[in-house]
């Protein structure tokens, strides 16, 4: 038992966990903020150019609302509204992660010096075109001697 507490610390306090609690933590934040926007600025953005109601219902045909409250008809309703805040939500989301992951990426390579290409271990042979060592100076499938000059 002892064995496995130790490993679960181990695994709990690496630095990929770590990050994806604080990048969990962050998102949810952000949610709120672009659903607030959502709901604060571009429903009534949406409302005032189009004149209907982002936040609409569809009465259901086979229902009968008389006499119910407010909170009954919304239950018994559809509620497209909600629906379409969430998908311009996610679509906000969605670009600003994009955005910030492909900015990270980029930080992350401006440090970064690119590899020289490594030195060529092997040559053509002449001859019978199969690759051999560099530094032959016979082809070991046709025996054919290699001069300095043919590379």
């Amino acid at each position: 038992m002892k064995k496995f507490f130790s490993e679960f610390k181990k695994f709990a306090l690496k630095g990929n966990v770590m990050d994806m609690a604080i990048g969990v933590i962050i998102g949810a934040a952000f949610g709120a903020i672009v659903t607030a926007l959502t709901t604060s600025f571009i429903n009534p953005l949406i409302n005032s150019i189009g004149g209907a109601e982002v936040g609409g219902m569809i009465r259901l045909p086979w229902v009968n609302y008389e006499g119910l409250e407010a909170e009954e008809i919304a239950a018994l309703s559809l509620n497209y509204g909600a629906f379409i805040t969430a998908i311009i939500n996610f679509i906000i989301i969605a670009l600003v992660l994009f955005l910030l992951i492909k900015a990270m990426n980029k930080l992350m390579s401006i440090g970064k010096k690119e590899e020289a290409p490594a030195e060529p271990t092997t040559k053509k042979c002449p001859f019978c075109k199969s690759e051999i060592a560099i530094d032959a100076t016979r082809c070991p499938h046709c025996t054919s001697e290699i001069k300095e000059e043919e590379e």
